[in-house]
């Protein structure tokens, strides 16, 4: 279901400060970046991993669950959301997590990549697969009934492998997969599209960048290191930062790792030299000052003020 795709860290330092990135790596005959199954299967299937101990992780993919039955406890980004019936838990790419021990949960379990969804389809779901939409969604009541159905129906047509010509049976789990993107689309608490999401190239190359950075914003910290990711000039990335938001990419690099460390310093209580390493900092004294510059506290200042 997953592949392990850290980069390597300097000098091994192991412990705390080391979140795995996993890449998606479906069972053998399941076609393409999508794979349905229950919670209770998943946690059959990990007995041993990744509760025991619980360990944080991160993936390149996105996690959504929906819950039919008890209660579902998981970590995003170090605060712990819990999942009660109806109710759906959606861990984007390069979100923190961190499961908790099997409990009484059921329901559909849907991992699916990106690239899955049409271009066209994903910019109109981009306020729902966006890095700071909900964790947990309580969709509409006359939603939740239809949206439990097109899940179960999911699951079903994915288990199918075999009955119907592949190319049909992907373009048939694909189709329910965007009905029911659309349909929790609709959740409070999720933005309605606007014209940032209506598909003009540098808005484009913006929304890539975003993603870009929720994945790699502890070891790549300049410019052109996305550029370089995206396939285009420290320029034309620029430009499209600045035309999306008004800054530049050095200050939502910055914003990005800052909002970080105040995570790690405050819920998930780590000590600053921890989270230096964590961030890709040459030392406990530069992110100190990095972090003193733009709060105003020291990183044990803001932590015992979190407490």
């Amino acid at each position: 279901m997953m592949v392990d795709k850290r980069r390597p860290r300097p000098s091994g330092q192991p412990g705390p400060a080391e979140v795995r990135l996993y890449g998606f790596q479906p069972p053998v005959g399941t076609p393409y970046g999508l794979e349905v199954r229950t919670i209770e299967e998943f946690f059959a299937q990990h007995d041993d991993w990744p509760w025991n101990p619980p360990r944080p992780g991160r993936a390149d993919f996105h996690y959504l669950i929906l819950v039919t039955e008890g209660e579902l406890a998981h970590d995003v980004d170090y605060v712990t959301q819990t999942v009660a019936p109806g109710q759906w838990l959606w861990v984007r790419p390069g979100h923190a997590q961190c499961w908790h021990p099997p409990g009484s949960a059921r329901g559909p379990f849907i991992l699916f990549e990106p690239d899955v969804l049409r271009p066209d389809l994903a910019r109109l779901l981009a306020p729902l697969t966006a890095h700071e939409a909900p964790a947990v969604l309580s969709p509409h009541r006359e939603d939740a009934a239809w949206l439990q159905q097109t899940a179960l129906q999911l699951l079903d047509e994915h288990r199918a492998l075999g009955r119907r010509p592949l190319d049909v049976h992907h373009a048939l789990r694909r189709s329910l997969l965007e009905s029911l993107l659309l349909r929790l689309a609709n959740s409070p608490g999720v933005a309605p599209a606007g014209p940032a999401t209506a598909g003009s190239g540098p808005a484009d190359r913006y929304g890539r960048f975003l993603d870009a950075l929720e994945l790699h914003f502890r070891e790549l910290h300049q410019a052109a290191g996305y550029a370089e990711l995206l396939g285009c000039s420290v320029r034309t990335l620029s430009r499209a930062a600045r035309d999306a938001t008004g800054k530049g990419v050095r200050e939502l690099i910055d914003e990005r790792r800052l909002l970080e460390a105040r995570r790690l310093l405050g819920a998930a209580r780590w000590d600053a030299r921890t989270v230096a390493v964590h961030l890709g900092f040459s030392d406990p004294a530069n992110f100190g000052r990095f972090f003193r510059d733009r709060t105003g506290l020291t990183p044990a200042a803001y932590a015992a003020g979190a407490t």
